[in-house]
């Protein structure tokens, strides 16, 4: 007999293989297990991976919809609002990339804000709002001091606005 237990272990399972394969770079077979994890446990976490596997392949529409499907599913969970966003930005929809970064940002349940932070600077500094986008790199500098990507823009757009 197959209980809710079985199947949520089974989707577990499915969802930490994708996840190393994905890691692994083995998209294909990534999302494969993805897709399984969610036939036996649809969740906000899995289909948001399935979604970022899409996008890692330059399937934006794919990882956009799975990731409404994801908020659709968990509301509080906050990656995929800012994996929207990012998707967003690789298609040039800069405008409605910014709000879906603003979710990310205002999600109580997001522990990586200064992804948000540093996407919507690069929006701003690809806009030519460069104070703009100094003021969301440094936030995302002070969220996470060890992050690289984003002292470098700091320090570009000072270098820049002087």
């Amino acid at each position: 007999m197959v209980t809710k237990k079985t199947k949520n272990l089974a989707a577990k399972e499915y969802f930490v293989k994708g996840y190393y394969l994905q890691k692994n770079g083995d998209l294909d077979t990534a999302i494969k297990n993805y897709k399984m994890s969610i036939n036996c446990n649809p969740t906000a976490q899995a289909h948001t991976f399935l979604g970022e596997a899409y996008g890692m392949q330059g399937k934006y529409k794919d990882a956009i919809k799975e990731c409404l499907t994801a908020i659709y599913l968990d509301e509080e969970f906050g990656n995929p609002y800012n994996d929207i966003g990012s998707y967003l930005i690789c298609i040039g929809d800069y405008d409605e990339a910014e709000f879906w970064l603003k979710q990310a940002i205002s999600n109580p349940n997001y522990n990586f804000k200064y992804y948000s932070f540093f996407n919507l600077g690069g929006i701003y500094e690809i806009k030519g709002n460069w104070i703009e986008a100094l003021k969301y790199y440094r936030q995302a500098l002070k969220i996470n001091p060890g992050y690289d990507s984003a002292e470098k823009s700091v320090y570009r757009m000072t270098a820049l606005l002087n």
